[in-house]
């Protein structure tokens, strides 16, 4: 008998019969003898149209009525969730995150969890309930309600199972595991049966929308084994996510191709080649919040250099216009940017223990006349940056040369 915390997203529960096809899961669950801890997200849809009627009243929401509203979306799925399961003939109770305790900090729209009182849950599975906890939300040390930020279902999920000492939290989604890529781009590619946290960690990071990237932080943190399984599909053990690596590591060089297309590239030209100027200029980009992903700084000549950088394509306009004074001030030459890029990136903990790893992936854009604009690495992935129209090309025919396709031995 084993304690198992599930999370159901938005397309899982996104009707009466969903959430009734859900709770007889569940059921099946419980008739095992597990105890059931269930976090379900907002019906799928209806946090876009409670965030839409926000903006029909004010232009720019308060962050903190705004958390007050979107919050219900997930209070509506937990007393359906509940009532299904009371059909079926289970003890349930739901709980918003508030009813549980989940403290956050105060950081409206974006909260994130500091500590879960866990006490009146360990009471419930105590009592035989079946435990339903609204996904995306908590409370702040004043009372307020906090919302996580998009996809936080994910992070309560893992948050609870870290604080319950869970043996495994199981997250369901629309698709059946981690894949070796994208398979609506790579139709040939492979479920994982197992991936390690560093793996996920760069690939949510580099991409890969299964899940949350805050929840892997959190899972990796806390050592809670984590599994993607299909919502629709009764079979499969789905990927299981796990800080040990798996035996047949040494065959398994390489675990995936992450993208993005998310991606905007800035390169200003003539730039004094001295002490501080990487921070004159990235400086006031980080002020503004924005994230900066790749940095290259070309060697210097003459005193001068090139300095380049990427941001998330959305901030690509403000981005341009935060640097206009500092170009000015620094003396720089100018600036040439574009927003038709994207980010291809090999994954894999294997990496470690094999040389020529980046030469193969150079080698096999060189032959398709993929020009690479930028290069990054860390211990186990790297990522280059290349023209967009090239990227799906660029990872089928990575994902052929690493042979991803195939089993490992």
């Amino acid at each position: 008998m084993a304690l198992i915390v599930q999370k159901y997203g938005g397309t899982s529960v996104s009707s009466p019969e969903r959430i009734k096809n859900v709770a007889r899961r569940i059921a099946r669950w419980k008739a095992q003898g597990h105890r059931l801890v269930v976090v379900v997200s907002a019906m799928a849809g209806e946090t876009n149209r409670l965030l839409a009627l926000a903006r029909e009243v004010q232009n720019h929401p308060h962050p903190r009525e705004l958390d007050v509203m979107v919050s219900t979306g997930e209070q509506v799925t937990i007393a359906l969730m509940s009532m299904a399961l009371m059909d079926l003939g289970l003890k349930a109770r739901s709980y918003t995150g508030g009813q549980v305790k989940i403290l956050t900090d105060s950081a409206h729209t974006r909260a994130r969890i500091m500590s879960i009182d866990e006490e009146r849950l360990r009471a419930d599975l105590a009592d035989d309930h079946v435990v339903v906890v609204a996904g995306f939300q908590g409370v702040d040390e004043a009372g307020n309600i906090t919302t996580l930020g998009r996809g936080g279902s994910d992070t309560t999920g893992v948050a609870l199972a870290a604080a319950l000492k869970a043996d495994e939290c199981q997250i369901y989604t629309d698709v059946d595991g981690v894949y070796t890529t994208d398979p609506r781009i790579v139709p040939e590619a492979r479920r994982l049966r197992t991936i390690t946290f560093e793996e996920m960690l760069e690939m949510a990071s580099l991409g890969s929308k299964v899940l949350q990237i805050r929840s892997v932080e959190f899972a990796g943190k806390y050592k809670v084994k984590l599994r993607v399984l299909s919502s629709f599909e009764e079979e499969g053990d789905g990927t299981l996510i796990t800080f040990e690596e798996d035996e047949n590591m040494e065959q398994a060089i390489i675990s995936g191709i992450a993208f993005n297309r998310d991606e905007a590239k800035i390169t200003i030209l003539g730039v004094p080649d001295r002490p501080g100027i990487a921070y004159q200029i990235l400086g006031p980009i980080g002020d503004a919040n924005m994230d900066v992903d790749m940095i290259v700084q070309n060697v210097g000549h003459d005193g001068m250099t090139d300095f380049s950088f990427t941001v998330h394509r959305n901030d690509y306009q403000k981005a341009l216009e935060i640097l206009k004074p500092v170009i000015e001030h620094i003396k720089a030459r100018g600036v040439v940017s574009g927003d038709k890029i994207a980010k291809v990136s090999v994954v894999g903990v294997g990496m470690r223990s094999h040389a020529g790893i980046a030469s193969a992936m150079f080698r096999t854009l060189a032959e398709e006349g993929i020009n690479i604009e930028m290069i990054s690495t860390s211990e186990i992935k790297i990522s280059v940056v290349i023209d967009e129209k090239y990227l799906e090309l660029a990872v089928r025919m990575l994902h052929k040369a690493f042979a991803l396709d195939q089993q490992p031995a």
